[in-house]
């Protein structure tokens, strides 16, 4: 395997040094209130700008295809919530009590857009229906990755509450529905610099990351978090994925989807959000007692996870695609 393929990639590389900058220079008091509300305000704007990015049009095609969205909806939004409070036994007995909340977070966040658009590409999969399906995930997540965190972390003795959720409403999905409504005076505009979106959505986790892991180190989170405890979330991540990839594919067989359509639901459905999560967890575990660090730390391992499972799982496919396509030829 040539090195190329095994380096990590720069957003990975700039997370991880953000972690240890925050390790050896955390923000403190007065600095710390400063970069909160900085970050507040880099996440309103990433916000506006994905409600910019939306088409109407996505919206109104999210209703046609309505059985591979539902089949995508079930996955992220119930089958993963499912796992995760199946998996308490071991989350208790092997992680940390906000460890394992923070993978119970992972499980009630919604799916990737461009990671999940960009395999399905890959795969040969039906991209447009991809497009549809990851976009509508994260505009209903907005809603309902509150909600299902305040029932289902409040009642396993997470930090959450009611409150959060009406936060999120007004520091997320409102900034939202003000660049969906602009999209008519700047959509052009935002279309035409998409990259800057991307930056954005980096700049944004980097900055929370920053000040999460900041209140998380002076607060004793590596000192009180054992190397047993990291390796285990590793393990529970990788368990997850174990289980919700082949029980997407069953399903998608089952319910009688085409290949095309089986990629889409496999690669939409197995993804969760780190540009959605991490700036929600920020909101809806404000004050959190512990840090806010250990809490997004299984998303940040889940997200780069999921990134190189994916990437084998995609390129499996598109060799069992030109096999084929190369004996109907020969045919």
């Amino acid at each position: 395997m040539s090195p190329r393929r095994v380096r990590p990639d720069k957003f990975t590389v700039a997370l991880l040094a953000t972690v240890l900058l925050a390790t050896l220079l955390p923000c403190r008091d007065g600095a710390a209130r400063i970069f909160d509300g900085v970050t507040d305000a880099a996440i309103a704007l990433l916000f506006f700008l994905h409600g910019a990015k939306l088409p109407r049009t996505a919206i109104v095609q999210g209703l046609t295809h309505w059985r591979l969205h539902l089949t995508v909806f079930a996955s992220t939004f119930v089958l993963f919530p499912l796992l995760g409070l199946a998996l308490q036994p071991l989350g208790h007995t092997l992680l940390t009590p906000q460890l394992y909340l923070g993978v119970l977070f992972v499980c009630t966040l919604p799916s990737t857009v461009q990671s999940s658009i960009a395999f399905t590409s890959i795969a040969g999969g039906n991209v447009p229906a991809a497009v549809v399906s990851a976009s509508m995930s994260n505009l209903i997540g907005i809603v309902l990755t509150p909600l299902l965190v305040g029932l289902l972390l409040a009642s396993h003795g997470g930090g959450a509450s009611w409150r959060g959720v009406l936060d999120i409403m007004l520091q997320l999905l409102l900034p939202f529905a003000l660049g969906h409504a602009a999209r008519r005076w700047i959509g052009g505009w935002v279309d035409r610099h998409r990259p800057l979106l991307g930056y954005t959505d980096q700049g944004t986790i980097l900055l929370v990351v920053y000040t999460a892991f900041s209140a998380a180190v002076v607060g004793g989170l590596w000192r009180d978090t054992p190397v047993s405890a990291l390796l285990a979330t590793l393990a529970m991540c990788a368990l997850l994925l174990a289980l919700v990839m082949p029980t997407l594919t069953w399903a998608a067989r089952r319910l009688g989807f085409s290949r095309e359509d089986e990629i889409t639901i496999v690669f939409c459905g197995s993804k969760k959000s780190m540009a959605s999560g991490i700036p929600m967890a920020k909101i809806l575990f404000a004050g959190q007692a512990g840090g806010l660090g250990a809490l997004v730390l299984p998303l940040m391992i889940f997200h780069q996870l999921q990134l190189m499972v994916c990437a084998v799982v995609a390129r499996r496919y598109a060799t069992r695609a030109a096999a084929t396509d190369d004996t109907l030829e020969a045919d």
